[in-house]
């Protein structure tokens, strides 16, 4: 059921009028009920999968919060960590690692016959995963009371919202507000249509709409391609996934505003970084504030002493090194993840900070601020070439034409021509938005001019449907 066809907005216009006449306790149940419908709407059998990481994750908390002993109560927390981490591992890495521990028998000369196994993978498993994984680490930690409503719990897993492709919210935000009553607040409905209205044009106007670009480059023969084409590719699909995965994020964000519901931010403008560092504080922000805090600080304060360089930087290669397998089971996403280390890695020598912080933009000028995004964008997409990338091979290949054959073709122009046409007035506007240091800066000028963007956004989307219609492309993780 995705946020972009006619048969969600039907199931949501039916959730809101519930919604709205029901009391507290009355619409957590039916929030319940609609999130599982929403979910069993793709395929209900793996709504018992959803089921049982509930169940276990709701008993657990319960368990660590009723025992003193720090013995039980730890093994408690690993016992539930392993059993969501193996059926994450179960339906999403079996078939990489199965298959990579044959060829690796196979080259020292040792058969060995390892059963092969296709899972249909869960949509969202990867984020409900994690969202109830730091749920139990704040019991653990007593930084989080276990919650003891079961529906409560259910309903903060499966918020259909956010659900299948995050952002990951945390229980010290999300749980209270499902505890409590919600409030009707004067600036929801506003700001909710704010959030959906630029998510809807992100992900279907400028993301799909580039997806065919990106498509057409990626599928083809990638020695018959020029180094332009290959260029043309990647920036057609930096736009496309950060469209797509933002749009998703944004229109969450609206769907749970006027359900007087608040989720976190999950990007900030993230292509106006000035550096790898700032990145990652913009971009998939849930994630990486989940990696930070509950892996990479744990690393950093492992033993006494303080941590060196030494450890910092083999801490940031191994936090990396995991988000990129969390995005998928292929090497293309290891080196991804491993090449956003060593750039942080290299950040931090070049710039001797050992906290990587990078130099606050009211010191920059202009003309040094643009430079140093138009130096990161160029980073990050050389990063997205291995992110989209179907072999290293292909990497190897795209790189190389970029190097050896830079000749301009009819495609160029065409490709070109559309990622202005397409992402240009986006990129103008987030320009403007980052000038004013306010996310929301369009829903405090003057309501005329609000309304005029809004109708160009209407407009773009009636008048330019993409050739085909994609589903959200963070589905997969």
């Amino acid at each position: 059921m995705l946020f972009n066809s006619y048969i969600f907005w039907i199931f949501f216009a039916i959730v809101f009028v519930l919604y709205r006449r029901l009391g507290h306790r009355g619409q957590n149940y039916m929030l319940l009920a609609a999130s599982y419908i929403f979910y069993g709407y793709w395929d209900w059998r793996f709504l018992f999968l959803m089921l049982f990481s509930t169940v276990v994750d709701y008993t657990a908390a319960l368990l660590i919060a009723g025992t003193g002993s720090r013995l039980k109560r730890k093994s408690v927390l690993v016992t539930s960590i392993v059993v969501q981490l193996s059926l994450l591992g179960l339906f999403k890495y079996y078939g990489f690692f199965s298959q990579q521990l044959a060829s690796l028998f196979g080259f020292v000369g040792i058969p060995v016959y390892v059963p092969v196994l296709k899972f249909l993978l869960p949509v969202g498993i990867s984020f409900y995963t994690f969202q109830t994984m730091s749920y139990m680490l704040d019991v653990y930690r007593d930084e989080y009371p276990a919650e003891k409503s079961f529906v409560n719990f259910a309903l903060f897993v499966s918020f259909f919202p956010h659900l299948v492709a995050g952002p990951l919210v945390r229980a010290t935000k999300l749980l209270p507000q499902i505890a409590t009553p919600r409030v009707r607040r004067p600036n929801d409905f506003r700001e909710g249509l704010y959030y959906i209205a630029i998510g809807l044009f992100k992900k279907v106007f400028v993301g799909d709409n580039l997806a065919a670009v990106a498509n057409s480059i990626f599928h083809a023969n990638p020695h018959s391609l020029t180094g332009l084409e290959c260029i043309a590719g990647i920036y057609a699909f930096a736009f496309q996934i950060y469209c797509d995965f933002s749009g998703y994020s944004s229109i969450a964000q609206g769907l749970a505003k006027w359900l007087n519901i608040d989720l976190t931010t999950n990007f900030n403008l993230p292509y106006f970084a000035t550096s790898p560092t700032e990145f990652w504080r913009r971009w998939h922000i849930s994630l990486s504030t989940w990696f930070r805090d509950y892996l990479y600080i744990p690393l950093l304060k492992r033993g006494p002493q303080p941590a060196t360089r030494a450890r910092l930087f083999a801490s940031l290669i191994v936090v990396m090194l995991l988000s990129g397998l969390w995005h998928g089971a292929a090497w293309t996403f290891v080196l991804w993840g491993l090449y956003h280390g060593v750039l942080l890695i290299g950040y931090r020598l070049i710039s001797r900070k050992k906290s990587g912080v990078p130099e606050p933009q009211s010191t920059l000028s202009l003309a040094s601020f643009l430079v140093r995004v138009v130096v990161m964008f160029q980073l990050v997409c050389l990063g997205w070439l291995l992110f989209r990338a179907e072999s290293i091979s292909q990497v190897g290949i795209m790189l190389s034409r970029i190097v050896l054959d830079f000749h301009w073709t009819p495609f160029v122009s065409s490709a070109f021509a559309m990622i202005l046409f397409f992402a240009g007035p986006l990129v103008i506007y987030e320009f403007w938005v980052e000038r004013h240091q306010d996310l929301l800066s369009l829903i405090r000028i003057d309501w005329r001019v609000r309304a005029a963007i809004y109708s160009y956004c209407a407009l773009m989307l009636l008048f330019f449907p993409p050739p085909v219609s994609n589903v959200f492309i963070y589905f997969q993780f």
